[in-house]
This record gives C-alpha cells, sequence and structure tokens, in this order.
C-alpha cells in the first residue's frame, strides 16, 4: 500500500487538488494524480488526471457539486475508490491569509483553527472555503495530519516601509498592514527560476501572477521585496470580478448611499466590479478578447495599463529590472495580454520575441532585451506538498488513515 498526501486549494469557485506519494529518493514527492471542480455554484463536475509518467489521461466523474462542502464530498468518495492500493496519511491546505501570526507552515488544531477563522474578513472569497475543508477532514478523519501552509507567508519578507500604511502605528501593531498574496504561487516560481535564468534569478524581478485573482511581486536575491496587494486580496490590480486599489474615500461614499450596507459593499467590491464590472459582459478576458464591445475591449485596456504602471513602480522599488515573469491562467496563455503588457513597458528596455509569445516558449524575449521576459507555470499544490512532508518529517505528523475512512 502507497502513502499519499492529499492538497486541497479551495478558491472562490473551485477546488483544485493533487496527490502525492514519497519519491525514491530523499526529500522528493511524485505526483500520483491531479483534479479540481471548477464553477461550483454552476455546473461543477470533478476532473481527475493521473500523472504522465504513469498510466496518462484523465476522467471526467458523473456529479455536480453545487457548494464546496459537496465538492469536497465528491473528491473524497473518488478517493474512496484508491483505498486498496493507497492509504492518505496527511492533508495540506492553501490557506490565503494567515496574518501577523502565522509565518510558516503548521500543523492545524482547533486553536489555529479558530485563530484563522478570525481572519475570515480579510479573505472572504478564500478563507472560508479553505477552512471548511479543514473542518470536514476533522470531523471525518481526526487523527489524520493537517498543515496549513500560508499565501502572506512568502512576503514577510518585505521591509518595514512596504508593510505599513500611512496610519497611527497602533493600527499597525493591530494588524492593519500590507501582507501581500499569492505567496505559494511566488514561493514556486523563486524556486524554479534559477533554472531557468541561472544566475540572474537573483535580480531584480517582476512576477506577474495573472489570473481570476491578480498581483505582481518584486523579487530580489529570490525574495519578496513588494507587492502590489496589501491587507486583503481586495487591492491592487483590477482582476476577474475584484475592484482593486480605490480611493478609500469612495468606499466611504458608497456606503453613505441609501440602502448600501456592508454586506452589498462587500459584493460590489468583490464580485460584480473588475473586468466584469469594467465591460458589462464576462469576468473571463478569453470571452472580452473574442468579444466585439467597446467597453470590453476598454476593460483590457485598463486591465493592461494598470499592470504596467505597477510594474514600473516594483521596478522603482528594485532600483530597476532585469526580468519580468508571467504566470498564472492569462499569464501562461494569453499571448495578447502578454504581448499588450510588455509593449506598454517596452520603456523599461523589454523587447518581445512575437514568435515565441505566440508559441508560448519559456523565454519570450528576443536576445537583445535588456529585460528577459519569461512564461513559467505555477505549481502551488507542488509547494504546499513539499511544506506538508517537511512538517510530517519533522516530527509533527501522526497516524495514518485509510482512504476508505474519508468517503
Amino acid at each position: 500500500m502507497t502513502d499519499i498526501i492529499l492538497i486541497i486549494n479551495a478558491g472562490s469557485s473551485s477546488i483544485k487538488f493533487a496527490l502525492y506519494s514519497p519519491g525514491g529518493q530523499r526529500d522528493t514527492l511524485v505526483c500520483l494524480f491531479r483534479g479540481a471542480i471548477q464553477d461550483i455554484g454552476a455546473r461543477a463536475c470533478l476532473r481527475v488526471s493521473e500523472n504522465a509518467l504513469r498510466h496518462g489521461g484523465s476522467a471526467a466523474i458523473a456529479g455536480e457539486a453545487h457548494t464546496h462542502e459537496a465538492a469536497l464530498q465528491q473528491i473524497l468518495e473518488w478517493m474512496a475508490t484508491l483505498a486498496p492500493h493507497y492509504r492518505l496519511v496527511a492533508a495540506g491546505h492553501r490557506v490565503v491569509h494567515g496574518g501577523m501570526a502565522f509565518k510558516a507552515p503548521i500543523r492545524l488544531d482547533r486553536e489555529s483553527l479558530s485563530r484563522l477563522q478570525d481572519l475570515i474578513p480579510l479573505a472572504p472569497m478564500h478563507q472560508p472555503h479553505s477552512l471548511l475543508a479543514v473542518e470536514h477532514l476533522l470531523s471525518a478523519a481526526p487523527e489524520l495530519p493537517q498543515i496549513a501552509c500560508f499565501d502572506t507567508a512568502f512576503h514577510s519578507t518585505m521591509p518595514p516601509v512596504e508593510q505599513y500604511f500611512a496610519l497611527p502605528r497602533a493600527f499597525a501593531e493591530r494588524g492593519i498592514r500590507r501582507y501581500g498574496f499569492h505567496g505559494l504561487s511566488y514561493e514556486y516560481i523563486a524556486s524554479v527560476l534559477p533554472g531557468c535564468m541561472g544566475a540572474g534569478a537573483s535580480g531584480r524581478v517582476v512576477v506577474a501572477h495573472l489570473g481570476h485573482g491578480v498581483s505582481l511581486c518584486a523579487m530580489q536575491a529570490l525574495r519578496s521585496i513588494a507587492t502590489t496587494m496589501s491587507f486583503t486580496p481586495l487591492d491592487g490590480l483590477p482582476m476577474a470580478t475584484r475592484c482593486g486599489a480605490i480611493d478609500a474615500a469612495a468606499v466611504l461614499y458608497l456606503l453613505s448611499e441609501p440602502g448600501m450596507t456592508i454586506e452589498a459593499l462587500t459584493d460590489l467590491l468583490y464580485r460584480q466590479s473588475g473586468l466584469l464590472g469594467l465591460s458589462g459582459v464576462s469576468d473571463d478576458i478569453r470571452t472580452l478578447l473574442d468579444s466585439d464591445s467597446a467597453a470590453a475591449a476598454e476593460a483590457i485596456a485598463i486591465f493592461v495599463q494598470r499592470i504596467q504602471r505597477e510594474i514600473g513602480s516594483l521596478a522603482a522599488a528594485l532600483g530597476g529590472l532585469d526580468a519580468l515573469v508571467f504566470t498564472g491562467g492569462i499569464g501562461e496563455h494569453s499571448a495578447p495580454v502578454r504581448r499588450a503588457i510588455c509593449s506598454a513597458a517596452a520603456w523599461l528596455g523589454l523587447s518581445l520575441d512575437e514568435t515565441a509569445n505566440a508559441a508560448g516558449a519559456i523565454c519570450i524575449s528576443t536576445a537583445d532585451s535588456r529585460v528577459s521576459v519569461w512564461i513559467i507555470p505555477t505549481d502551488e499544490e507542488q509547494v504546499v506538498a513539499q511544506h506538508t512532508a517537511a512538517v510530517l518529517a519533522a516530527g509533527s505528523g501522526g497516524g495514518a488513515q485509510n482512504t476508505g475512512r474519508d468517503g
């Protein structure tokens, strides 16, 4: 029977997961299966892919999931079919917000779970779903070790000047400060960047994580120096449905409007804004690129403009720019968006190789470009798996649980 680790990455409308097994060498992990349930609340369906190094192929599992809890249960029921051959020994979770207290992976218990629940208002689209998965597994298999890995942890290396708002210092001491997010994605990019760039990976690099959520991170010596998101994942760049940076006085003004409640304002800023709100068409960049709507074109233009402005801001924080890296769903797959961003940021010394960009090559800058440009697919689940295995190896693990018990 093969021991496996379940990795859960719960988003606002999806759950991605992966199953890892220890590899043949020390400190290595092998991904056996990957899967996801997308569009939870609509016609969500579980899809599972077997690692190409084994048998390859993928399958769609019958049934729909209308809630995150139903989606998780569907995943566990599928895992129960593996019980004769695999034994679940731990679960690792991507948790978006760790606040001031959690700056490294931890083994979860009721106390730490309660402290993380206090942070739900700071990441209302993500934190509840991550913690729901923890609760569900805690009820199904209370002895199963569960490890939390935090998106905010990677940015704890930012200097104080990047962490403070211009508020009375007492508020920072209460936790109202810039944290940054997408940290597990940036951590993965930092881990593979030397293999792409060699010694240049330690230089001045901006990584653009462009997906449903959007942020940029300035790295030097493979550590976070500055980032665009701050106190919550709402700040920074326009996203699929999130507004990004907005004048605080505009929020105060909106609250003064008749009938505008905190709940309604939260829904407006998190779910009705961004590309969806600007275009009135869709939150999907592919749909907007195919649309002949003037508002769709303008939404893309605003998206690109804000990104190129923030690239300039992060280049200033770094004292220059040596490389730009695209990752995330849009960053990895949308050649038109990459082209538009690089064109707008050409003043920084970027020269795009159009053929390489269209082909989705790893390096998409020309040979004479002063700033190299890269496409590197991210893998948050791999980072969570590595941290989970490390916590277990350090002696924090417990007894194994058969996957059949989780069904």
